[in-house]
């Protein structure tokens, strides 16, 4: 294990600080596995790699662990059984590579987890089947329905049927998706790295590995570079940003290699890893939902009085708000945007977006003057608000600035 590092005056630790617990202890586990893992451009699928992964996650069901699995690949082995050429394929060209994959990708979980008799279930979804509230709950109760009768849900995005503009494009956020709308407590990513650097290790040598995250920052944001290889769409980017739907509502994450046979049982031995701390005070299973949206209708600027009000549990007042990006309705998902440019927060908003331009920057008890009727009070209402991001407390001393999460 590396030393620990000061990150944003906040201790990125070593060993088993910030709660680290082994696999075997967790309840609820959802794995996601990139598709270089599966694929192999020119052979196809890795099958000893699948059935050694297979062989870890039946030592998990033996312990009495729920299982999710969140698998990639279907576009890369489709490509492959096709014959696709190399480099970025057109919208159709993926969706007819998924279309085919997909069936094998299926059948290869189907057969290696029944070596072990376990039965697996495939479930495919598409953006909406998370960020629409109705739709989210559906999908919720058929994957818990999987796990009480003891089967392994095997999940991916709907590639068949999802555009550039009404998908995931990676896996990781998926995944995270899944471990909130399921209250999993651990998220493992095994991809082709082994954790988090200060750098890209390919591109920097001097990159500092990181093996405890208790808090994401912008300074953790900052570190995360791009995809790392043709067969993904996602990177560290991705992986972050599945860490902050994760933690957010409580749910520790794990960054692994996959790369090995066996690679759960090779964290479960201390393989090298990266652990991202849970929340303490993981939000409601409704504000998860909210926070973990990817789409946001619009956006809200905010002062630095909005910002510290929101980082105290209040509401946003339109007092507090700046400028209006977008155009949504009420009840729809914003961004609430702070003084430093990065998102802080979301919610529902309660007003739809002519009305909120307005009333921006208005008291409350204008309301009703400028709008003909008593709406409510807050832009954002505290119940319906969730923060996603640092924000910046004020201080008199620099070295007592601090990003809390």
């Amino acid at each position: 294990m590396t030393p620990g590092h000061e990150i944003g005056h906040k201790q990125v630790s070593s060993g088993q600080a910030g709660g680290r617990k082994p696999l075997g202890d967790h309840r609820r586990i959802v794995i996601k596995i990139g598709s270089a893992l599966l694929v192999d451009r020119k052979t196809g699928l890795k099958s000893p790699w699948l059935d050694a992964i297979c062989a870890d996650i039946a030592a998990l069901r033996a312990k009495g662990i729920d299982v999710l699995v969140v698998s990639s690949g279907a576009i890369a082995l489709g490509r492959t059984v096709l014959n696709l050429p190399h480099g970025a394929l057109k919208l159709e060209e993926s969706q007819a590579a998924a279309a085919v994959g997909q069936i094998a990708l299926a059948r290869a979980w189907s057969e290696s987890l029944s070596r072990d008799g376990i039965v697996a279930g495939q479930i495919l979804l598409t953006l909406g089947d998370t960020e629409e509230r109705r739709r989210y709950l559906n999908a919720r109760a058929t994957i818990n329905q999987l796990l009480k009768i003891g089967a392994v849900p095997i999940i991916n995005e709907n590639d068949t049927v999802a555009t550039s503009e009404i998908r995931y494009g990676d896996n990781d956020r998926l995944a995270a998706r899944v471990a909130t709308m399921t209250g999993a407590d651990l998220l493992v990513l095994l991809s082709d790295i082994d954790g988090l650097y200060t750098a890209p290790p390919h591109l920097d040598p001097d990159a500092q590995f990181l093996d405890i995250i208790n808090v994401i920052t912008p300074e953790i944001e900052a570190m995360a570079g791009g995809a790392a290889s043709e067969l993904s769409r996602g990177g560290m980017r991705t992986k972050i940003d599945a860490g902050k739907i994760a933690t957010t509502a409580g749910c520790a994450m794990i960054i692994a290699s996959g790369k090995p046979d066996h690679p759960l049982r090779a964290i479960e031995h201390g393989a090298r890893s990266s652990w991202f701390a849970p929340s303490g005070t993981p939000v409601t299973a409704r504000k998860t939902w909210i926070a973990g949206q990817l789409q946001a209708a619009g956006e809200l600027v905010v002062d630095e009085g909005a910002e510290q009000a929101l980082g105290s549990g209040k509401s946003l007042l339109p007092a507090g708000v700046r400028r209006i990006e977008g155009n949504f309705h009420r009840g729809d998902t914003v961004a609430i945007i702070g003084a430093e440019g990065r998102e802080i927060a979301r919610g529902l908003v309660s007003y739809d977006a002519d009305e909120a331009r307005q009333i921006t920057g208005r008291k409350s008890a204008e309301i009703e003057a400028i709008l003909g009727y008593a709406g409510r009070a807050a832009m954002v209402h505290r119940d319906d608000l969730v923060m996603t991001g640092a924000i910046r407390r004020t201080t008199t001393r620099k070295e007592d600035a601090v990003h809390v999460g």
